[in-house]
C-alpha cells in the first residue's frame, strides 16, 4: 500500500499515512488530532532521478549482461 507524507501546519509535525491510491488526495489529521495538514511531495516525484546505471547496448549480446 502506498505511503503518503503529510505535514501539520499547527504543530509542524511530519507524519506518514498508508492508504490506497484512490484515497491519495483525501485529507489526513496529524497524530495530535489537528486537521490543518498538507500533503508533501515525495523525493521521487520531485527529483525523478535514479541511481541505477543506464542500460547499455541492446539485444542478447549487446553488453546488457545476459550472456
Amino acid at each position: 500500500m502506498p505511503r503518503y507524507e503529510f505535514r501539520c501546519r499547527t504543530c509542524d509535525d511530519t507524519f506518514v499515512v498508508s492508504r490506497p491510491m484512490a484515497e491519495s488526495s483525501a485529507p489526513a489529521d496529524c497524530p495530535a488530532g489537528h486537521s490543518d495538514t498538507v500533503k508533501l511531495l515525495s523525493a521521487v516525484a520531485v527529483g525523478g532521478t535514479s541511481s541505477a546505471p543506464a542500460p547499455s547496448g541492446g539485444g542478447c549480446c549487446g553488453g546488457g549482461g545476459c550472456c
